[in-house]
Order: C-alpha cells, then sequence, then structure tokens
C-alpha cells in the first residue's frame, strides 16, 4: 500500500510540473507553432520517462543506457519547473515595466532564448558534475586527542542502477589512496534489493585502513531489508554499529566511536535509534557518533560527552534550489557545524546520488577529516 502511495504522489508531483512548463514556459514562448509543438513533444517523452524510472530504480532489470535515459527525466523536469517560475517572474516584471510595443517585444524574446538556453544549460551542467567525486578535506579539532588521526567518511552511495561494480570499484581506489586510520560509512549504502546489490558490496572487502570499515544504516536500508543488509556488510569485514560502540586506536590513545540506527527506524518500529546504549561503558576518550540524519542531534538530551557526529542524508540538496527545502527539515545541510557550542558536526553531501545521476551546486563527496588536539 505504501509503494501504490508513493507511486501515485510522485506521478501528481512530475505531471503537476510538466502541466505548469507546458502552460507558463512553452506556450508563451515567442516561437513558431512548430518549434512549441516540438518541444512540447520532448516534454510529454522526458514525463513518460520519469513515469517509468520507479519501477527501473527497484527492479533494476533493465540494462544501464536504457536506465541512464529513464534515470533523467526527473532531474531534467525539476530544473526546467525552476527556470518556469523565473520565467514567469521576469515575464510579470517585463510586462510591467513601461516598455513600447517593439522594446517588450525585444526584450520577450531575449528572455525566452535566453529561458531555453538556460534550461539546457544547466541540464548539461547538472549531468557533467555528477560524474565527478570530489575530495573534501576537513580539519577538526578534539578536545584531548592525544594523537591526530585521519577519517575517510563517504555516505549516501546508494547502491543500484547506475552505483554498480564499476562505481565502488574506482570509489574503493579513490578511498585506499588516502591512507586512512579508519573508513566510516553514514547510511544509504543500498538502496536496492540485496540480491543486486551483491556484486558491488563485494567491492567493499578492499578497503584498506589502519583500524578498520564501520558502518551504520540510513533510511534506505529500511526499505530493502535492514537485517540481511547489515548480515551481509558485515561479512564483508566491515562491522555495523548498531546502537553501540568500539574502542578506536591505541590504548589511551584513541577514540570511541559510537554508531545508532536510523531515525526512520520510528515510524519503521523497529530498528530504533537508542543513544543511551550506545554510548554505556564509553572509555575515558574522545567520542565520535555516527547517525545518518543531522537532525538526530537535536534529539538527544545532552550531547556534551560527544565531540563529533557524522552524518549524511541530505546530500547538500543534489540539484540547487532543492537544498533550502531540506534546510526546513534538517538543521545543517553540508559541511562543518557547531550543535550547542560544544559538540561539532559534519554533513557529508553524498558520494553517490538519488535518482538522476544529476548534481548542481552540491558535488558528490569522498570527505576526509584530519583530527587533531
Amino acid at each position: 500500500m505504501n509503494l501504490i502511495i508513493f507511486f501515485l504522489v510522485f506521478i501528481i508531483v512530475f505531471a503537476f510540473q510538466t502541466f505548469i512548463i507546458k502552460k507558463r514556459l512553452i506556450n508563451k514562448l515567442d516561437f513558431t507553432y512548430k518549434t512549441k509543438k516540438y518541444l512540447s513533444l520532448i516534454l510529454y517523452i522526458t514525463f513518460f520517462g520519469a513515469v517509468l524510472y520507479p519501477m527501473a530504480r527497484y527492479y533494476p532489470l533493465v540494462p544501464n543506457w536504457l536506465y541512464f535515459v529513464l534515470s533523467l527525466p526527473i532531474g531534467m523536469i525539476f530544473l526546467t519547473f525552476i527556470i518556469t517560475l523565473l520565467h514567469e517572474i521576469i515575464s510579470f516584471g517585463i510586462k510591467k515595466t513601461p516598455f513600447k510595443n517593439n522594446r517588450r517585444e525585444f526584450f520577450k524574446k531575449g528572455l525566452d532564448i535566453g529561458a531555453i538556453s538556460l534550461v539546457i544549460a544547466t541540464n548539461a551542467k547538472a549531468m557533467d558534475n555528477a560524474k565527478n567525486v570530489q575530495l573534501e578535506v576537513v580539519d577538526v579539532k578534539i578536545n584531548n586527542l592525544k594523537i591526530p588521526y585521519n577519517i575517510v567518511q563517504i555516505s549516501d552511495v546508494h547502491i543500484g542502477g547506475l552505483i554498480d561494480k564499476e562505481f565502488i570499484k574506482s570509489l574503493v581506489d579513490k578511498i585506499n589512496i588516502l591512507n586512512a586510520d579508519a573508513v566510516v560509512i553514514t547510511g544509504d549504502l543500498v538502496d536496492t534489493k540485496l540480491e543486486y546489490a551483491i556484486p558491488a558490496l563485494n567491492e567493499l572487502k578492499n578497503i584498506k585502513s589502519k583500524f578498520g570499515t564501520y558502518f551504520i544504516v540510513g533510511n534506505h536500508e529500511y526499505f530493502h531489508g535492514v537485517k540481511p543488509i547489515i548480515d551481509y556488510v558485515n561479512s564483508l569485514g566491515i562491522k555495523t554499529l548498531e546502537n553501540e560502540n568500539v574502542y578506536v586506536g591505541p590504548k589511551d590513545e584513541g577514540f570511541n566511536l559510537c554508531g545508532v540506527y536510523d531515525r526512520f527506524g520510528f515510524k519503521y518500529n523497529d530498528f530504533i535509534p537508542d543513544i543511551n546504549k550506545a554510548m554505556q561503558n564509553l572509555e575515558n576518550s574522545p567520542t565520535i557518533l555516527l547517525a545518518h540524519q543531522p537532525k538526530f542531534i537535536e534529539e538527544i538530551e545532552n550531547t556534551k560527552g560527544i565531540d563529533l557526529m557524522l552524518s549524511g542524508h541530505t546530500h547538500g540538496g543534489q540539484i540547487f534550489p532543492f537544498n533550502f527545502l531540506i534546510k526546513l527539515q534538517q538543521p545543517y545541510v553540508k559541511g562543518l557545524h557547531t550543535f550547542n557550542d560544544y559538540t561539532q558536526v559534519y554533513v557529508n553531501k553524498g558520494t553517490g546520488f538519488w535518482g538522476p545521476p544529476m548534481r548542481l551546486g552540491a558535488s558528490s563527496e569522498i570527505t576526509i577529516l584530519k583530527l587533531h588536539a
């Protein structure tokens, strides 16, 4: 039932955006009838691709080239919808400005050409951005840390569809160059049925670090079976932190690494995050918490014992201006922040992507956190 509701809402949202693009942009363009007819046809085909996308995403039996084609329409429609709104605002301004008719027609023609050019340019740029995973180097001061550590964080990889075995192999190669003391994966690693994710997951066995690789679940693991995913990830030599902690580093010179289940567990009514259990029997050393959603920091009664929380979930917005919508639901969208004057929070923008292979204003990232006293 939930899947049916999601699919209906998904279609309604994109049908609405498509309708606005047709009525408020294409129909108002100062172009020939034939040109507008072709643009309308492209729009309808794009909407049809968006409708087919959920089936390709969660039942990945289609070849990668077809999946790529079907995944683009979500981003294309969203970006074109935003540009349509911008076009509408500027058109209103031109209409209300006391120009002579020939001057008004000149500005209107220029605006229309500019809008279509912007649609093409932003979509092309967003697709190109998604091809590259950038390295973010972040210096973090930790009170009472005895020796420095290099922690590599990846998040929101979303294995499935275009995030396949070759993507993960390339990602592991990049991680291994960084000489990490520890690697942490802060949720949403798997975003398809486990059987389809196994070839890509197997590549994670090759991650090299001094003190191991650690994983916590994100909200998307709940959609595909939390327990089987945890069990398989553990079988790869990666430690899943399930409301628990481990000590990382040499005795008396290391730090506590805690991890909790995702907040989605409250809705799922299982695998519920428990910060008190996760912080039981800690060593007298600095403490780092792994929690998928930045919002979790607001739900901790007392954060004074937590020096640093590492999160993901937001994708940094992935496609501008979606970051403004995320800010309505999460306290932080990306980067390093300080909560309650004591606990630092770092939000990774995501190493993969969800939906369209597109990023605009928020690059994919591998984070290397340089911890020092």
